[in-house]
């Protein structure tokens, strides 16, 4: 299992924890990449957030949404919404990100069904998220793929995180990442 872990702000502040905390647990699992999320803080402070996980941590670091501050990180993604909130075309906005970040960063996108994975195949993009596998309780999550997700994993020409209630022991065929982020603060 390869660990992709998903930092979210807003849990860490629910849950009284640390970044510090949240970032030393990813490195004891051996995570590959950190998405940091904050849905709700201004620009600064997600900058800042973004040179303290550099400071700790040397493996691939994404931020969610803010593809304007790629450049302290490896790369952006950006789930459907915040795609069609750029154009309304996905393949477009997906077209339009990658011209601003360059092709050496490293983007991806969430996709929710079999369409939007076959939709990705045509896009320049380095990695779809899959999912929601199972429910999970720090999204809200209006339908699961349960048992389908690897099947639907196999069409992508993509790599694939599994994302959504996923837990370190979920096996998985076609999926080459497992996105965690509360299971990962369950740790603590």
């Amino acid at each position: 299992m390869r660990l992709y872990a998903l930092c979210d702000q807003e849990l860490l502040d629910s849950r009284g924890i640390s970044l510090e905390d949240f970032i030393e647990i990813a490195k004891s699992e051996n995570a590959e990449i950190i998405q940091y999320r904050n849905k709700k803080s201004d620009i600064a402070f997600i900058k800042a957030q973004l040179i303290r996980i550099r400071k700790m941590y040397t493996g691939f670091l994404i931020i969610n949404d803010s593809y304007e501050l790629v450049e302290l990180c490896d790369g952006v993604h950006l789930g459907q919404e915040d795609l069609k909130n750029i154009d309304a075309e996905v393949s477009r906005a997906v077209a339009i990100v990658r011209n601003l970040i360059g092709e050496d960063k490293i983007l991806g996108i969430s996709t929710h069904n079999e369409d939007e994975v076959l939709q990705a195949n045509e896009m320049d993009l380095n990695y779809i998220g899959l999912g929601a596998y199972k429910d999970t309780s720090t999204k809200k999550v209006s339908k699961t793929l349960g048992d389908s997700l690897d099947a639907i994993a196999a069409k992508s020409k993509h790599f694939v995180g599994a994302i959504g209630g996923v837990k370190k022991s979920d096996n998985f065929v076609n999926v080459t990442y497992h996105v965690i982020g509360s299971g990962l603060i369950d740790l603590i």
